[in-house]
C-alpha cells in the first residue's frame, strides 16, 4: 500500500476546512500552491510521529513544508480551521481535565526558556500538559498548554470563560470555592467531586459525573496521533499546532 493509499482525508471532508484557508488554487505565489497536498503532508506527520526529515517525497521537500506549516501556526490558520470545525450546537455539558505529555529531548533547548515553551519536569521527566474543555459530544472545544508540572485547577478558569454550559464537570483536583463560583456565575451546576480536606462539603450528582468519561475518550483518541501522544515540537507554538489540527479531524470524522 502506497502512501497515497493512506492519505486521511475524503473529498467532503476536504470540502469543509478548505473554505478556511487562505489561497487556493487560483491564487499566485506558495500560498495558493496545493494546499490540499500540504494538509495532508503535515497530516502524515502528525499521525506517524515521523520526522520531518522523512516526509515522503510524494509531498514535496520535507523542508519547505516544515517552515510552511510554521508560518500557518504563526498566522493562526490551524486555529482558525478549527473554530470553524468546533461550532457544537451542544451547550449542556463542559467538561474539563487535563493530561501530561512526555517531551522528547529533542523538543528542549528552543530560543526561549523551558518555561515560555510550556515544558517542565514532572514525575516522568520533561513533559508539557494539555488542559482542555469538551463537550458533550466528545470533542474539544478550547485547550492550552502550560508546563508539566502546573497544576490544573488555575486553567480551568480559562477554560470556561466565555462558554455556555448548563453543566461543568470536573475532577476533585479541580474542587475549589473561586472554580465553583466562577461556574456559579456563569449560571451553571458545578459536577465537581469534594476534594477530603473540604469542611464544607457539596452535594454530587454521580449519574451526571458518569459523563466524564467523554474526556478521557477526547484524549485517547488524540493521542493515536504520535505526535500528539510525544512532544517533538522546539516552540509551545508548533506543538499546539500538533494538537489543533489533530482536534481537527476529530470534529470532520
Amino acid at each position: 500500500m502506497g502512501v497515497l493509499d493512506r492519505l486521511i482525508l475524503r473529498n467532503e471532508q476536504w470540502e469543509r476546512i478548505s473554505h478556511h484557508i487562505i489561497g487556493d488554487e487560483r491564487t499566485r505565489g506558495s500560498s495558493g500552491r496545493d494546499n490540499r497536498m500540504f494538509v495532508e503532508a503535515v497530516l502524515w506527520i502528525v499521525r506517524t510521529g515521523s520526522p520531518w526529515r522523512d516526509l515522503p517525497e510524494v509531498f514535496g521537500e520535507w523542508n519547505s513544508v516544515f517552515r510552511r506549516f510554521s508560518r500557518w501556526s504563526q498566522k493562526g490558520i490551524w486555529w482558525r480551521m478549527f473554530a470553524a470545525m468546533s461550532d457544537d450546537p451542544d451547550l449542556e455539558y463542559l467538561i474539563v481535565d487535563s493530561t501530561i505529555i512526555c517531551a522528547h529531548q529533542h523538543a528542549a533547548g528552543g530560543k526561549k526558556g523551558a518555561e515560555d515553551q510550556a515544558l517542565g519536569r514532572s514525575r516522568g521527566g520533561l513533559s508539557t500538559k494539555i488542559h482542555m474543555a469538551v463537550r458533550g459530544l466528545g470533542c474539544p472545544v478550547r485547550f492550552r498548554l502550560t508546563a508539566g508540572q502546573k497544576g490544573e485547577a488555575p486553567q480551568a478558569d480559562a477554560l470556561i470563560e466565555g462558554l455556555p454550559a448548563d453543566i461543568v464537570m470536573a475532577d476533585t483536583a479541580y474542587d475549589s470555592d473561586r472554580l465553583r463560583n466562577a461556574i456559579a456565575d456563569k449560571g451553571a451546576v458545578a459536577v465537581i467531586p469534594n476534594n477530603p480536606s473540604r469542611a464544607q462539603k457539596y452535594p454530587l450528582d454521580k449519574h451526571l459525573y458518569a459523563q466524564r468519561h467523554l474526556i478521557e475518550c477526547c484524549f485517547s483518541r488524540l493521542k493515536q496521533f504520535r505526535r500528539v501522544a510525544t512532544r517533538f515540537e522546539k516552540t509551545a507554538e508548533n506543538y499546539l499546532a500538533v494538537v489543533t489540527i489533530a482536534a481537527i479531524v476529530l470534529w470532520i470524522r
